[in-house]
């Protein structure tokens, strides 16, 4: 099997994943299998096509079980920084909650903005978290999704059997 005939597939990090219930919709309207992975059991809707992956409660299982399957025709959903650059490391296509997708070029920057964010928060100098999520969000990720899944298609990965 070529590298481009095989199927795409969307792995989510689902901990604290607010766009779970939008990439369901998506998965299903494109066929894409969907592996939904999280430390704890999340309900998932009765589909052939979206499974739910409940892995050991160790530190970072669930981003090393995405991370040992992240290839050239995956979309990773992700707000992790350090996740999204195993992936994009691998091949994957890697898009945040937001719809920032995370690439080659853009994922350095992010995980040096992320390092100094957090040594600032240890020295107690940044107090706030992220902003709230918004429909605005919501709507960039839906797009970001289905352009990933679009160009995948054309560059000839398959979809996941009915």
């Amino acid at each position: 099997m070529t590298e481009t005939s095989q199927a795409i597939v969307i792995y989510v990090d689902a901990d604290a994943c607010p766009v779970k219930s939008e990439v369901y919709k998506v998965s299903e309207r494109h066929r894409v299998k969907t592996f939904v992975v999280a430390n704890t059991f999340l309900m998932v809707p009765q589909s052939p096509l979206i499974e739910r992956v409940v892995v050991s409660a160790s530190f970072d299982a669930a981003d090393d079980w995405i991370a040992e399957r992240a290839r050239r025709g995956a979309i990773v959903i992700t707000a992790d920084i350090p996740l999204a650059h195993r992936c994009v490391s691998a091949g994957a296509d890697v898009i945040g909650p937001t719809g920032k997708p995370f690439t080659e070029a853009s994922i350095g920057m992010a995980l040096a903005t992320r390092n100094l964010m957090e040594d600032l928060r240890a020295m107690g100098d940044v107090t706030g978290g992220p902003k709230p999520f918004s429909q605005k969000d919501r709507s960039a990720f839906l797009s970001a999704l289905d352009v990933a899944i679009n160009r995948l298609k054309r560059a000839g990965f398959g979809l996941s059997a009915p």
